[in-house]
């Protein structure tokens, strides 16, 4: 193994170690942010509200382009990631209902 490809692995261990941080982040944070969207639901089952709220959904979506583009992140997977979020929140909500 040449000085280079040692280098470049130990680069790549470090990036995958931080892949590896921050998925973990990122799977704790969404069972954090369900756990108020089933409270959510809760609130909208006991009050007979609906679902969904197609207004506060579209100033979300609005808002995590902005995000992401901030972020120098794609606002369109932004956009994907939380209509994605949106309805498995919406499902769990529906099941309250229920």
């Amino acid at each position: 193994m040449t000085d280079d490809t040692a280098r470049a692995a130990e680069l790549l261990k470090g990036h995958r170690a931080s892949i590896d941080r921050l998925d973990a982040i990122l799977v704790y944070t969404l069972g954090e942010r369900f756990k108020h969207t089933q409270a959510v639901g809760l609130l909208k089952a006991q009050h007979d509200l609906p679902p969904s709220d197609p207004a506060r959904e579209e100033t979300q979506i609005a808002r995590l382009e902005d995000l992401a583009t901030q972020a120098d992140l794609d606002p369109e997977f932004a956009k994907k990631f939380l209509n994605f979020i949106i309805a498995e929140v919406i499902q769990h909500h529906k099941k309250h209902q229920a």
